[in-house]
Order: structure tokens, then C-alpha cells, then sequence
């Protein structure tokens, strides 16, 4: 099976957790990691020194909203989506145009500032762009955007639908909900349909940790979202 795999929610708190999801994984599949970078928190020299360190053994760094917290939520829909998905990690919503394009480009500068080679992909928490548009992510720093539809490469406007599975299960309620989820988008995966296999710190201490072990033995081969977007790899819907 073919798979974009990445980690979410690094950040100094959670160094140690995606170095034991890392140890996990047998070495080709680890290398072909994106992790999902919150530049928002209190980062030390040291937990900047271990970034480099994955991004010089060829792990690729991804910029992953700023807190990673809603400072507010504020509609229905935010409310709902807090409730069932997010847990108030969708830092887009809530926030207008303004606030959200100003953190796009301080997300890029941050990785620029400490050093770290900046990123050409950005993953808004909880996959929820909020109020950004086109216009708004064309003009950002970052190539790629991936949301829970799939990928995006912004300079020519390509976009793919992709699979996705993810295994953050708190409660026998979401477990059972990812369960089916993760059972279709499986299915619906392919060889020239790469699925993307979205993990979380705690992932292999929650309910769904048999699971995830299950899907990281079935990997053959990690795929770079960069091959998934190129022209020859398959066919694209045009925005």
C-alpha cells in the first residue's frame, strides 16, 4: 500500500511522543515522514536542535497553523466542529481573512528565523482553512496546502482528492466512527490512489492503537506529496 504519512501536532511537548511513533516505523517508511511543525508554542534550543535533526536525516518539516488552539469559537458550524472533531484545535476558525493570511506568512518566517529549511507545505489544524481563499493561498509563502479533501499545489492550481485515515480516539464513540471512516477511505484507496495516514502523538496509547500498528505493517512504500501533485503521476481535478 502506498502512503503519505505524517505526524501532527509537533511541538515541544510532544517531541518525545513522535520520537516513540518514529521508533515505531521501520526506517525507509520513517523517512518518508511529514511532520506537522506548531510554531506557536515554547520552543528551546534544544527542542530546535532535535527538528534539525530529523530534517537532516531527511524528514521533511510542515508548517501546522500557530497555538493550535481556537482562541474563540463563534458559529454553529465552529461550535459543532469543535465538539466532534477538532476538540478546539481549529485555530482557522473563528479568525477573519486578515488574521488568518498574517499567519500563514508568520508560520514560514518562523521556520526561516530559527534556521530549519522553511516549508512548501502547510496543514491548517483539524484540515479546516476557515475563511482563506484562493486568492489568499496563492499569494502565501507555501507551494502545497492539504486539506481533509486531499492536496493542493497553489502555483498551478492542481488539486487531488485523496484517502485518509486517522486513528485519534478518545472515546468508544470516536473510535467506532473512525473505524468505519477508516474502513472506506481504505477501500477507496489505490495504486495510483495514494492514501494519507495521518497520525497523532497519543495515538498508539489511545483506542485505536492495535489499528495503527495494523496500518503502519501494511505501508510498502511511502509517497511524497510532491509526486502525488506532479503531472505525469496521475490524473488531477483542475480547479
Amino acid at each position: 500500500m502506498r502512503v503519505l504519512l505524517s505526524i501532527h501536532d509537533v511541538m515541544p511537548e510532544t517531541l518525545e511522543r513522535v520520537g516513540r511513533l518514529l521508533a515505531l516505523m521501520p526506517e525507509p517508511l520513517s523517512r518518508g515522514v511529514v511532520l506537522l511543525v506548531v510554531p506557536g508554542r515554547d520552543w528551546q534550543p534544544k527542542d530546535l536542535a532535535q527538528l534539525a535533526r530529523w530534517q537532516s536525516q531527511g524528514l521533511e518539516l510542515a508548517g501546522h497553523g500557530w497555538t493550535h488552539r481556537a482562541e474563540r469559537i463563534r458559529g454553529w458550524y465552529h461550535r459543532c466542529h469543535s465538539r466532534w472533531v477538532s476538540r478546539h484545535a481549529a485555530e482557522h476558525l473563528g479568525q477573519p481573512r486578515a488574521v488568518l493570511r498574517e499567519l500563514l506568512e508568520r508560520n514560514y518566517r518562523w521556520f526561516v528565523h530559527q534556521g530549519l529549511r522553511p516549508p512548501s507545505l502547510y496543514v491548517p489544524p483539524a484540515w479546516a482553512l476557515g475563511e482563506l481563499t484562493s486568492e489568499d493561498l496563492a499569494a502565501s509563502p507555501f507551494s502545497y496546502i492539504e486539506t481533509a479533501r486531499g492536496l493542493w499545489h497553489l502555483p498551478s492550481g492542481r488539486r487531488r482528492a485523496l484517502p485518509l485515515v486517522g486513528f485519534e480516539a478518545d472515546t468508544p464513540v470516536r473510535a467506532a466512527l473512525l473505524q468505519a471512516w477508516n474502513r472506506a477511505n481504505g477501500l477507496w484507496a489505490g495504486p495510483n490512489r495514494p492514501l494519507r495516514l495521518s497520525v497523532h502523538p497519543y495515538d498508539d496509547e489511545l483506542l485505536l492503537s492495535k489499528p495503527l500498528r495494523h496500518w503502519l505493517a501494511r505501508v510498502s512504500e511511502p509517497v511524497n506529496y510532491r509526486a502525488v501533485l506532479a503531472p505525469a503521476y496521475a490524473p488531477f481535478t483542475e480547479s
